[in-house]
């Protein structure tokens, strides 16, 4: 039998990362639509274009606060099993953008 405070706070868990998600993908799209117009009707490029990849950056830096925030729930929970295995997800994460930033320049 399931113990009734574990499936609770496994709901809240799931809340909050839908909520990091949810801000996430929001911010990014607001960002992308508002550089998207900049470029397009004004000849302010720069400032659209910056925009455009600000909004890309974050869209892409969601699974990754998704992780984190999955971290900090776990810590929070004293769950060290999940908390392990889910900070060893968050280095590869951060060593695959490390790795990418230092052979991007080398290339």
């Amino acid at each position: 039998m399931t113990d009734p405070q574990i499936e609770r706070g496994d709901f809240q868990l799931e809340a909050r990362l839908g909520r990091v998600l949810n801000i996430g993908v929001m911010c990014s799209t607001a960002c992308l639509a508002v550089g998207l117009l900049l470029g397009m009707a004004t000849p302010l490029a720069g400032a659209g274009r910056m925009l455009m990849l600000a909004g890309l950056m974050m869209l892409m830096a969601t699974p990754i606060a998704r992780v984190a925030a999955s971290v900090v729930d776990y810590a929070a929970r004293r769950d060290w099993t999940f908390f392990t295995l889910t900070m060893i997800v968050l280095a590869e994460l951060c060593a695959g953008i490390v790795a990418a930033l230092v052979f991007h320049r080398r290339l």
